[in-house]
């Protein structure tokens, strides 16, 4: 009698917004080069897809933030996770990996793990920051919680959820020193002028908040230092309009060259910049550059952050979490004015010591997370599906 040959590994995988598929892709190269015949399939972007992901939707149709303003596209999400939850449920991957997007991905991993399924977290959801509560949710949806920052399995080990710390893909990516010329040529900016990048975030929510106070604070910026000049990576070409519109009503607006996609370019060849919080403001610290950081949300959402006491944290930026201090000035919704971030960022980048200090903070936080995160997050994921075919057999 043949024994029928065992069919590939499978890995299911669900992705949110330019980030998830970002760390998605790297996954996917990382789990081939382990086992060059796995399949993967789910909610990809164009970096999975073109990694080897079968897509069964965009990782863009998760890219909501903020806690009303997910209300708005909750019925289509809605419908998206229980068809999602049938689809997995019958392909029956060895793993399922939701990639960050915790809101969306946390009670879907719930369902799929109940079928028999195990699952797993690819980054955590900033648990110990807000809603400690949620921290049981995860411990009944996933077997695993990939961590990307140090001190989260600490979190975890508490609450008696399995968690690992495996870096941060992008401080792999990232060199530990970056050339400013070399970016510059191949964007085609002017070798010697300063230039400060601004970086809106990669939702258009974000980008629809932020993209006035940006071009604020280049005006602002422009009109008392006129050496400097402007570049900004839009993640998107309904962002890009977005904000060149926000340029086009702002009086006195200098000079400001949108680029379609290529953040770290353009990280890399300015000197400083203005962020969204976010990825972005880790992919600036990796990059070495001073920044300021912004965050707006709807003015519900924020009454609600402010009021009901649902953060635990006094920093809500990744450079300030992972050092533990105020390493970069950070403003939240209304004090996020041109004028404020601009002053901001003149101050750092007028200050030569305070520069050289950052930047020595800077690249030891790129040294903790330089750990071969995509490779260790692939890993993790084999040991799981191994385990669970050895218990099986």
């Amino acid at each position: 009698m043949r024994t029928a040959p065992a069919r590939p590994l499978s890995v299911g995988l669900v992705a949110g917004e330019h980030s998830g598929d970002t760390l998605g892709a790297a996954l996917i190269g990382a789990l081939r080069t382990r086992v060059p015949e796995v399949r993967c399939f789910g909610v990809a972007g164009p970096q999975m897809v073109a990694a080897g992901c079968e897509a069964w939707a965009g990782a863009e149709e998760l890219a909501v933030m903020g806690l009303t303003e997910v209300l708005t596209h909750l019925p289509r999400l809605l419908r998206l996770r229980a068809t999602l939850a049938r689809r997995f449920i019958e392909a029956r991957p060895d793993v399922f990996v939701g990639i960050d997007s915790p809101e969306f991905n946390l009670r879907l991993a719930r369902r799929i793990r109940d079928a028999g399924i195990r699952t797993v977290q690819y980054v955590s959801p900033q648990v110990w920051a807000w809603r400690q509560g949620r921290v049981r949710t995860i411990g009944h949806s996933c077997d695993l919680v990939l961590c990307l920052l140090p001190f989260e399995t600490d979190f975890y080990a508490r609450h008696g959820v399995r968690a690992e710390f495996v870096g941060h893909p992008l401080a792999d990516q990232i060199p530990l020193s970056v050339d400013r010329g070399a970016a510059r040529r191949a964007l085609g900016l002017e070798a010697q002028a300063p230039y400060i990048a601004l970086l809106p975030g990669s939702r258009l929510g974000e980008v629809s908040r932020l993209a006035a106070p940006f071009a604020a604070a280049a005006a602002h910026i422009a009109a008392a230092r006129p050496a400097y000049r402007f570049v900004a990576p839009m993640a998107s070409a309904p962002a890009r309009a977005m904000f060149a519109q926000a340029i086009g009503r702002l009086a006195g607006a200098p000079g400001i060259r949108l680029l379609d996609g290529q953040a770290q370019q353009a990280l890399a060849a300015a000197d400083a910049a203005v962020v969204a919080s976010g990825t972005a403001t880790l992919e600036a610290l990796l990059t070495g550059r001073p920044m300021v950081v912004a965050y707006r949300v709807s003015a519900t959402t924020a009454f609600l952050l402010r009021t009901v006491g649902l953060v635990k944290v006094p920093y809500f930026s990744q450079p300030n979490l992972l050092a533990g201090r105020p390493l970069v000035p950070e403003f939240f919704q209304e004090a996020v004015t041109g004028a404020a971030l601009g002053d901001a960022l003149l101050a750092q980048l007028e200050d030569p010591q305070h520069v050289r200090e950052l930047l020595g903070e800077f690249t030891r936080i790129h040294q903790l997370l330089r750990r071969g995160g995509a490779d260790r997050a692939a890993q993790a994921i084999l040991d799981l599906a191994r385990r669970t075919a050895q218990a099986a057999s």
